[in-house]
């Protein structure tokens, strides 16, 4: 167990593709476990990066191959200048990578970002890969966020995030639980794409957007929905099912986010338990859509709490540098009740410069 503090740093790069969040991080137990976010920044991908990765889905094994060892390159290199302009001193980096596909029905999972590009860059261990020995484990590989929602934000009943995909972390009946709740950032993002913006800020363009007659039932009536938890969405999912769906709207740009920020604001507090589960810690980029969180609180009891900006857009990079602490601890760190696998694990593989 950790008693002195250690740090940590902390990449992630979400389903929503804005950019790769990097933030260093210190750890400490002391009865409990403590953190502090030393430095922390988003830097934007690269111009083109956004779609490569995408077409990724649909490319050759060699170009997979190929971005997998580039994308540990260079996110090394914005790494090692993230620690020198901060002057940082992280013990080692917990990198998630970026996800291309998440299929556990079938058996597999992958991030791009060699953690051997990653050390070799950086001259630091790095820890990586953390979804597929749960998967391996008959499990969902999915959310792993919840363990540090249990041990960093335990004071929270209940933690959601609404980044590319929305997903719910609570604790009931003395076990935390968690799933993924419906695509979020990631069809708002596309919509705006239609109107040639990266986001809807603040949600408004949906503000000011009308309700397309009969979409919103069109979503909530995809089998997915219907399954109970444990569950996870990946972008194939989203492809296959949901994009066919808002893709004859995209000429009424403005109408489908409003009708999309709509039904994910319903989703959401539908996803909710009863009144007297207290305050929701909300966090991820859709925290900041002002039109979104107005119409989650119009659909619940509980009271929705947005925290400081740097736990706002920082919570999964903080989350994932203490999945890598926990991995170089040799301790679980994935919930087997959340991923639904034969038994919890110590997700990760760990490479050396």
């Amino acid at each position: 167990m950790t008693q002195k503090p250690v740090s940590v740093l902390g990449l992630m790069s979400g389903s929503s593709m804005d950019g790769l969040d990097i933030a260093c991080c210190r750890f400490w137990y002391d009865q409990r476990w403590h953190f502090k976010i030393e430095a922390a920044e988003t830097l934007p991908y690269p111009e083109g990066w956004a779609a490569e990765i995408t077409l990724l889905m649909q490319g050759t094994a060699a170009e997979l191959a190929r971005r997998h060892a580039s994308y540990g390159l260079e996110t090394g290199k914005m790494a090692k200048k993230f620690i020198s302009q901060h002057r940082v001193n992280p013990s080692f980096i917990a990198s998630h990578g970026h996800t291309i596909f998440h299929d556990p029905q079938h058996g597999y999972t992958f991030q791009i970002g060699s953690g051997a590009s990653l050390a070799a860059v950086t001259g630091l261990p790095v820890v990586c890969d953390f979804r597929s020995t749960d998967v391996a484990l008959g499990g969902q590989g999915a959310p792993l966020v919840p363990i540090g929602d249990e041990w960093l934000f335990g004071h929270y009943t209940v933690c959601l995030n609404i980044g590319g995909i929305a997903n719910l972390s609570l604790r009931m009946a003395g076990q935390r639980l968690a799933w993924d709740i419906c695509p979020a950032n990631m069809a708002l993002n596309m919509a705006a794409g239609w109107l040639g913006l990266p986001m809807d800020k603040d949600g408004a363009i949906a503000r000011n957007g009308k309700e397309i007659p009969g979409l919103a039932a069109q979503l909530s009536n995809l089998h997915w929905f219907a399954l109970a938890p444990p569950k996870s969405l990946g972008r194939e999912w989203f492809t296959d099912h949901f994009l066919p769906l808002i893709t004859p709207w995209q000429t009424q740009p403005e109408d489908l986010l409003h009708t999309l920020t709509r039904w994910i604001a319903r989703t959401i507090a539908a996803a909710f338990p009863g009144k007297d589960f207290g305050t929701v810690l909300t966090t991820g980029g859709g925290a900041l859509n002002s039109f979104l969180m107005e119409e989650i609180r119009s659909h619940t009891q509980l009271t929705v709490e947005i925290p400081a900006r740097q736990i706002i857009d920082f919570k999964e990079a903080l989350i994932f540098a203490f999945l890598g602490l926990l991995r170089m601890e040799h301790r679980n760190n994935i919930i087997a009740d959340v991923t639904g696998a034969i038994r919890a694990s110590c997700g990760g593989a760990v490479y050396l410069p």
